[in-house]
């Protein structure tokens, strides 16, 4: 009898634990689903606050409207651009950098990890960061992106902890075989490092894709801007004065379109492809966050 009670408790926790989950995960969820839902809608419907969980008049011209000259999806492409080369970039450099720093034998470790974190505490600051991007001729250049965020300090410790984790007899048996440092690299530490490795990459994919002040900063022609900068300067353009002449069918676009839905739009086209990207790296990415943290 007892052990019925307790079989029955522990359902009745289990189930209470489910629920609870699942009512924060539909919260948690909620805000962006308000935003596909207000993306649809029209001015009407937004304005009076009868937009909830469903559309209401349902339309496209929010959509329409980013895509029909085609600059939005050439910021995307450039978008793309600097994402993937930026986040193999830092890769290669959190390696470069982790691998040795992982290193007990290195002659003056404890030194270089002391001077590495001063550097998270201690910025140049704006100014001279301009100033050297525009020495160097990287004005108006995506170099001038990546070389600014060549490698996150914090994101190298982590990696740095985790090679530290990894049993030190596969590098020395490596070594006994006649292995030297990139081989061990390569072929032996990167593969057993592809759960952080998958944590970081999304990290900075996350951050490139999001990229803004930096853009606004050195990146001054319009068909290289990155589609962040390209959608805040298509929603702040749509104003009651734009949408009164925007063409013969302007009084049913002003009807359907308000900056509310235009913006509502642009969080879709923004956070769609991160949330196409994030399922295929959930399994590494949570064991790689477990792993790098636990261990440090």
């Amino acid at each position: 009898m007892k052990k019925m009670n307790t079989g029955i408790s522990n359902r009745i926790v289990l189930v209470s634990a489910y629920v609870f989950l699942g009512g924060i995960s539909l919260l948690t969820l909620f805000p962006f689903w308000y935003e596909i839902v207000a993306s649809f809608s029209s001015s009407r419907a937004i304005t009076s606050g009868e937009v909830f969980l469903w559309p209401v008049e349902f339309n496209t011209v929010a959509y329409q409207r980013l895509f029909d000259d085609g600059q939005l999806i050439m910021a995307m492409g450039n978008t793309i651009v600097v994402t993937i080369v930026g986040t193999v970039l830092n890769v290669i450099m959190t390696i470069m950098a982790a691998y040795p720093l992982s290193r007990k034998r290195l002659v003056g470790r404890n030194g270089l990890l002391v001077f590495i974190t001063i550097s998270m505490l201690f910025v140049a600051g704006l100014i001279p960061n301009f100033i050297l991007i525009k020495s160097l001729g990287l004005m108006n250049s995506y170099w001038s992106l990546w070389l600014l965020g060549l490698i996150s300090t914090y994101n190298m410790l982590v990696m740095k902890t985790f090679m530290e984790g990894l049993p030190e007899e596969i590098e020395e048996s490596a070594s006994i075989d006649g292995a030297g440092d990139w081989r061990i690299l390569l072929q032996i530490y990167i593969p057993l490092c592809k759960p952080i490795l998958a944590a970081l990459s999304l990290f900075y994919a996350v951050g490139w894709w999001n990229s803004y002040f930096n853009v606004l900063l050195y990146i001054t022609e319009s068909t290289k801007l990155t589609v962040m900068v390209k959608l805040y300067q298509m929603v702040s353009r749509v104003d009651d004065n734009l949408l009164n002449n925007a063409g013969g069918n302007d009084a049913m676009e002003q009807i359907l379109l308000t900056p509310e839905a235009l913006k509502a739009a642009a969080v879709v086209i923004v956070v769609t492809p991160i949330l196409c990207v994030y399922p295929f790296l959930q399994k590494h990415f949570v064991k790689g966050v477990l792993i790098g943290s636990v261990k440090g």
